[in-house]
């Protein structure tokens, strides 16, 4: 199913799936008043036998809406908690050899003769996100005051069915509910800066509408391989990149295995895949506008829709960025 969480008429928060065509959305909420059907989170905790009930309601629709007629929110609009790894190697060669975004100049260095540290090779190193600052599709991405350089970055968030601790790869998939699209959106300047000092992304990554998912929370057993994506990004209507979960150094499985070691997760956590590779405009000298529309596309998950907006005179960058012309 491609599961979503709207605001249906009156405004309350209410969650569904889309209907074969695309054009009709099923809404669960309005249509029975068992309890796992009041938010997402709801129905993730509530586990098979509330999807079964939820697939029962696909196949006979209750209550529906046209998809255009609801205001759509991002289909877990609050996760339990938020990591985002740095699975793909292209992206982290690439974003490492432009060395201008660190404020030392223009010099653009081959990728391939970029040195990557050996515990990226040996483990999916992540940081963690801000939960609260979570949108969906179509809702526009708030540019910070504080920040001359707004990026995007095309990813794949994983979402648990479970909870578990020390969760053995083998054992992973079950603890998996479904995918969705991610983007953390990324104040370079201020990444950068930041994260001299040894700690970070800070305020990079942390202000509101940062977190963009969607459009769907497709489950699991509707992606036959999460390994086998086609990640497409466009701005304006035009291609920026193209890419493929196949290229992740660390899977899904792996990405599990390693963030439970030692600690619960629990169900309604994001854990994200990281980059692809070409998915930033850090790594291609391309940054987003005022008013520019990004869609990030992923084979199977949909396409998730921002309009970056700027209500605000940028102020000064904390260091020189020079952006080749």
């Amino acid at each position: 199913m491609k599961l979503t969480t709207f605001l249906a008429p009156g405004g309350t928060a209410h969650i569904g799936a889309l209907l074969p065509g695309e054009a009709t959305i099923t809404d669960f909420t309005a249509a029975d008043a068992a309890p796992y059907f009041r938010s997402m989170l709801d129905l993730i905790d509530a586990g098979p036998a509330a999807l079964d009930h939820a697939r029962r309601l696909v196949e006979r629709p209750g209550a529906t809406h046209a998809v255009s007629a609801v205001a759509r929110q991002a289909p877990l609009p609050q996760p339990r908690r938020l990591r985002d790894c740095l699975c793909f190697e292209t992206h982290f060669r690439q974003s490492r050899a432009n060395r201008y975004l660190f404020g030392i100049g223009t010099q653009r260095l081959d990728p391939a003769s970029v040195e990557l540290p050996r515990v990226w090779y040996e483990r999916p190193i992540y940081y963690k996100g801000n939960p609260f600052s979570v949108v969906g599709d179509g809702t526009d991405v708030h540019w910070p005051a504080y920040s001359q350089v707004i990026d995007y970055e095309l990813e794949i968030g994983m979402v648990t069915s479970r909870g578990g601790k020390n969760i053995p790869a083998a054992e992973a998939a079950s603890h998996i509910f479904g995918y969705t699209i991610f983007n953390d959106f990324s104040a370079r300047d201020a990444q950068y800066t930041e994260m001299q000092g040894g700690l970070g992304p800070a305020k990079g990554k942390d202000f509101d509408t940062g977190n963009a998912m969607g459009p769907w929370l497709v489950t699991a057993d509707e992606i036959a391989d999460p390994q086998a994506l086609t990640m497409v990004t466009r701005v304006n209507g035009e291609e920026w990149s193209r890419g493929n979960s196949r290229d992740m150094h660390h899977t899904f499985l792996d990405i599990l295995a390693y963030v439970s070691s030692d600690e619960t997760l629990y169900a309604g956590e994001v854990l994200g895949s990281g980059t692809v590779g070409g998915g930033c405009g850090n790594e291609l000298g391309r940054f987003l506008k005022h008013g520019d529309v990004l869609e990030l596309e992923v084979s199977g998950l949909g396409t998730l829709r921002n309009r970056i907006v700027a209500p605000h005179v940028p102020s000064p960058p904390p260091f020189p960025i020079r952006i080749p012309v």
